[in-house]
């Protein structure tokens, strides 16, 4: 639904999302009920950016994180491809972080291109030698 909502803004089509979902319901593998509460959770909201910010279905991916997790990890653990269940909880766990793990690709632009990174404790842009650090880290481990 993200996807068609980013084009019907760039569009200007104006796409009423909770119309969508009844037109799927028919003739869908998608069981009607879920279709159902799509469709109610656009009514609430005609505006909603995702259906995880949706009271409703939030509430309900917060209580079935745990089951999820372990589906997907077990799935992963027996070398089980699941694209869609992995992208939908990496997706679900993005949604919710008020910082993501940038961080870390802006540690390894500036390792490898000196381009670099910005704190959140203070402004500027700062740059760190990684490998000498990386370096007086093991000497002192090993000491």
């Amino acid at each position: 639904m993200n996807l068609l909502r980013a084009k019907s803004v760039e569009k200007g089509w104006d796409l009423d999302f909770g119309e969508l979902a009844r037109i799927w319901k028919g003739g869908c593998i998608i069981r009607a009920v879920f279709l159902d509460r799509i469709k109610q959770a656009y009514q609430r909201n005609p505006n909603l950016a995702s259906l995880v910010v949706d009271p409703e279905f939030a509430r309900e991916m917060v209580q079935r994180q745990a089951a999820w997790r372990r589906v997907v990890g077990l799935a992963i653990s027996a070398g089980i491809s699941t694209p869609g269940m992995c992208a939908s909880l990496a997706y679900f766990d993005t949604y919710r972080r008020a910082r993501l793990p940038a961080n870390l690709v802006q540690a390894q632009r500036d390792l490898f291109g000196a381009h670099t990174y910005e704190r959140t404790d203070r402004p500027g842009a700062f740059h760190t030698e990684w490998t000498k650090l990386a370096r007086k880290s093991s000497a002192g481990a090993f000491s």
